[in-house]
């Protein structure tokens, strides 16, 4: 045991005082009635920590034992945040902090970024992701993560759809509460960000405006939130952006009608980084006293980092501004998911230095989860997977040995000497001796032509070209917007003079969002789109690259043909003149005479370039005899589908289930997930894959917020991706018939 936890005794005060025997509730209103308002304000800051900043350690136990702080972050030192929590045991009452980190797809192990997680699709495997990284962050002192994140993401230039599970909020609520349950199965509390819009910004730059319809909010953006809060999220992170012209840290309707009223949240919202000073830029607060006023009365119970609660809570109480019992019931919230967490009573770490860090079967973990992320997009004539007996190989391009670029973004405790590149992964599977390097370019962004000459020498001299290419870490995430998809700095010029050998080539693509491939993709063999896989980047892929492991990822965010084509996504709803026809340039009619006149560009092909849920196989797979059953009692049907391994390998399908709702009160969307299983077969192997369809999935919210079920015809897909052509119907009875 540590030396804290043998102090932890002697430092408990009052707080020791209120027996559970109280019940929760009655031991946290106790203690909310004890507090001065000053300290209730210091229970509702937050410090952010820079322990190699002089001095800051005493500043903080000081600010701790004087009960001006409730919360950290960025302390990832189980015995400087034991100090902490010694210094707030011994204020006046004692009730300890609780201590924030990203831990975004990983602590010191890496996973996946989130998309990269999402296109598994395999929910359990993303819940022991979340649980792995839990038990790493808590061994050095962190209580909670400012994840998942569930914004809905339509538009790949913003930078933090890497950080999301793409477009679509079926699939999104299904991985959200999987992240939610692994953290909080290892009693460490997650976070739902960013409500709510903030992946609906113009133009995809971050922090910008959002306007969306409350149906369209209702229907699309706050689904996942729903979810999560459901399946029992411990807290919520209030937005950036303003929505519909109120910026989300002020929005009343948000938090207290939504969150609070309409769903029973009774955890505690947090603001994002200094958000609520920031409501002064947005133009609503005149100075920070306002800026307080506002995010108090909203609903944002901690303030991360700007202080305007702390400076100015007091003068709004006692002025009447604000009532002190919105400051009750802000403090009953943070000190609720304390008392969950068990913080109330045993605050402590046991100082075990790195030993619980990077586990073999943690590591493990990761590699499956970045084996099981990959996405083959091509493979022109087979020419995956690679044969391990090849004398030559060629692994060129400025990704393919970086070691900091695997990681991805918002890696934050991750280290980049930890991770295994693509070049790693290679020779250890062919040896150093039959695999040649070159960067050709020494980073992602660079115009530097100069090293061209030695990746074409090595392409020349090599049986295969395996080019990793595409965005650095540091070009995802927060304000990382693009407003340009195709590979960065010189790498389709590399692309086009590898290709120029006549050697067979194929990409391996990193990246935090979908890009447009348009130039590179005619001149490759094959592409695999890897995302940022994490610690374990190099030998997933080389596993996947060489045949040890078969490709099943499926994509989850639509990958447009060109950015005019942004936003573009596959549950988008029909128009009046819905395109039907995929000739660019045709020749059009009139307005007398609209022939062609249909809802596409003249420039461009209508369809992406590679669909929602796309992703191929080294096998392939056909699906056959749906059958759409009767409702039962409760209204669920059986949708089952026959599926087939016609290949010639064993792998993975993602089949997935889409309905439309064909005539409606409200406009839907041509289709929408409502299931997805992922089945593993044997060449030659069949089964029936049965999805259950509730009746309430076939609602929606209406002009007037009601959810409604409305009877009607119903149209049933099942395949591989958003464009499965296996189809049938149903007809929805009123409630009584179901």
């Amino acid at each position: 045991m540590g030396r804290f936890f043998q102090i932890s005794a002697v430092a408990f005060t009052c707080a020791a005082s209120f027996q559970s025997a109280l019940g929760d509730e009655a031991r946290l209103s106790a203690l909310v009635s004890q507090m001065t308002l000053e300290e209730k304000l210091g229970q509702m800051s937050q410090w952010s920590v820079d322990l190699s900043e002089p001095g800051i350690l005493e500043k903080l136990t000081a600010a701790a034992r004087a009960g001006r702080i409730g919360s950290t972050l960025n302390i990832n030192d189980a015995a400087a945040m034991n100090a902490v929590q010694k210094a707030a045991r011994e204020s006046r009452l004692g009730v300890p902090l609780i201590n924030g980190q990203d831990v975004i797809h990983g602590y010191r192990t890496q996973f996946p970024i989130p998309l990269g997680q999402a296109a598994t699709w395999n929910p359990e495997l993303v819940r022991e992701a979340a649980a792995a990284a839990a038990r790493e962050a808590k061994s050095k002192g962190v209580h909670w993560t400012f994840s998942p994140m569930i914004d809905i993401a339509r538009d790949p230039r913003w930078g933090r759809i890497a950080e999301s599970g793409g477009e679509d909020p079926y699939l999104t609520s299904a991985m959200g509460v999987a992240m939610v349950q692994g953290y909080q199965g290892e009693n460490f509390a997650a976070c739902a960000k960013h409500f709510a819009g903030y992946g609906a910004a113009e133009a995809g730059r971050d922090y910008n405006t959002t306007l969306i319809p409350e149906t369209e909010l209702r229907n699309v953006y706050l689904k996942p939130f729903h979810a999560v809060q459901k399946a029992g999220v411990m807290t919520f992170m209030s937005a950036f952006n303003d929505l519909n012209g109120t910026p989300a840290t002020a929005n009343t309707f948000l938090m207290r009608q939504v969150l609070r009223k309409e769903w029973g949240f009774n955890g505690f919202v947090v603001s994002d980084w200094e958000s609520v000073m920031e409501l002064t830029r947005h133009g609503i607060a005149a100075d920070l006293r306002d800026a307080a006023r506002l995010g108090i009365t909203a609903g944002v119970d901690l303030e991360m980092v700007s202080t305007a609660y702390l400076d100015h809570g007091v003068e709004l109480v006692k002025s009447g501004a604000i009532s002190e019992e919105l400051i009750n019931d802000s403090v009953r919230s943070i000190l609720r998911v304390k008392e969950r967490l068990g913080l109330l009573d045993q605050p402590f770490t046991d100082d075990k230095g790195d030993s619980a860090l990077l586990l073999p079967e943690t590591l493990a973990l990761a590699r499956r989860a970045a084996t099981e992320s990959l996405v083959l997009l091509k493979n022109k004539g087979a020419r995956l997977p690679l044969e391990e007996k090849l004398p030559k190989v060629a692994v060129v391009g400025p990704l393919a040995d970086s070691h900091a670029d695997m990681l991805g973004c918002w890696s934050c405790v991750g280290k980049p000497e930890d991770t295994v590149t693509v070049l790693d992964g290679v020779r250890a599977l062919l040896g150093n001796d039959r695999v040649l390097h070159a960067s050709g370019t020494p980073s992602d962004v660079s115009l530097d032509k100069s090293g061209f000459a030695a990746a074409v020498e090595a392409a020349n001299n090599a049986d295969v070209v395996i080019a990793c290419v595409g965005e650095g870490a540091l070009l995802n995430g927060e304000a990382r917007s693009r407003a340009f998809l195709n590979l960065p700095g010189a790498q389709e010029d590399l692309v086009d003079a590898l290709a120029a050998t006549g050697k067979p080539l194929v990409l391996v693509v990193f990246s935090g969002r979908p890009l447009v491939l348009a130039r590179p993709e005619p001149k490759a063999d094959a592409i695999l789109f890897v995302w940022h896989p994490g610690t374990m980047a190099g030998p997933a892929i080389a596993d996947v690259l060489f045949g040890r492991e078969t490709p099943g990822g499926k994509i989850t965010a639509t990958f447009p043909r060109a950015v005019g084509q942004i936003p573009i996504y596959y549950n988008a709803r029909n128009t009046g003149r819905p395109s039907t026809t995929e000739n660019v340039g045709e020749t059009l009619g009139t307005a007398e005479h609209p022939v062609g006149y249909s809802s596409r560009h003249l420039d461009v092909h209508s369809a992406p370039a590679y669909p929602f849920g796309f992703g191929l196989s080294y096998t392939t797979f056909g699906y056959s005899d749906l059958v759409i059953g009767q409702p039962d009692a409760g209204g669920t049907r059986q949708i089952s589908v026959r599926l087939t391994n016609t290949g010639k390998r064993a792998g993975s399908e993602v089949a997935q289930l889409y309905i439309q709702d064909a005539v409606a009160s409200l406009t839907r969307p041509v289709r929408e997930l409502k299931g997805f299983k992922k089945v593993t077969l044997q060449p030659g192997e069949s089964t029936n894959v049965t999805f259950a369809l509730p009746r309430e999935e076939l609602g929606f919210y209406d002009q007037q917020s009601r959810f409604v079920v409305e009877p009607g015809v119903f149209r049933v897909w099942v395949g591989g991706d958003s464009t499965a052509s296996l189809s049938g119907e149903f007809v929805l009875l009123g409630q009584s018939g179901l």
